[in-house]
């Protein structure tokens, strides 16, 4: 990937910042790998200023950690943490589908509506990286209508630290299409306020990742 020299300013980071997540996401560059920021800009014809810009911005999204005199490293997640922050995901998202139902009103339900059918297309069309970004606008709206604020930022946080495993569970399609099926059962429950249902199907659906970390596991 290179850019124009013309175009070499703080404007540029977020277009890196995106390529070095796809770059991380398809494994090119993997977790606990330093970024070197003088090979990073050689290798997309840019100066050290932007590629900086960048690694901030994922260093926000939680892709990449600061080592106190070290550098920029790739997340590198444990087992034993993957395992324990899919327990607590599990119940703040079913505890978020719960009260969800107590707020949930037309203008909502057309926001969810159409997220689902964004990533039905999504999955039509193959489109991994879209699927993994709507994927998460899924969860944070559900997290939004259950009006609880703390509850939303500590979900967040955990989500930060799972990326670059869960982005590669999405690469293929028939987990895209299960994962909507599972969402689209979520919201039924949601809109119809039936509470039991929406707690049991949202913990089913974080449940069912740390399923397939077991099972990634025992491969």
């Amino acid at each position: 990937m290179e850019f124009n020299k013309e175009n070499r300013d703080k404007g540029l980071s977020p277009a890196i910042a995106e390529e070095l997540k796809r770059l991380i996401y398809s494994g090119e560059i993997t977790p606990g790998e330093r970024l070197n920021e003088v090979n990073l800009a050689s290798r997309m014809g840019t100066s050290r200023g932007p590629i900086r810009e960048a690694i901030r911005i994922l260093t926000g999204l939680g892709l990449v950690t600061a080592v106190p005199n070290r550098g920029v490293f790739v997340r590198q997640t444990s087992v034993r943490d993957m395992l324990e922050n899919y327990e607590l995901r599990t119940l703040l998202f079913g505890y978020a589908a719960d009260q969800a139902c107590e707020h949930i009103d037309g203008e909502w339900q057309v926001k969810l509506k159409a997220l689902l059918e964004k990533m039905d297309i999504a999955c039509e069309s193959v489109d991994s990286t879209s699927y993994y970004e709507l994927n998460l606008h899924f969860h944070s709206l559900i997290l939004q209508l259950s009006g609880n604020q703390r509850l939303h930022q500590t979900y967040d946080e955990l989500v930060k630290e799972m990326h670059v495993f869960r982005r590669s569970f999405f690469n293929s399609p028939s987990h895209m299409r299960r994962s909507n099926e599972e969402h689209r059962a979520i919201f039924e429950a949601i809109i119809k306020g039936d509470t039991r249902r929406a707690k049991t199907l949202a913990e089913r659906h974080v449940q069912s990742g740390r399923t397939r970390l077991l099972a990634k596991l025992e491969r």
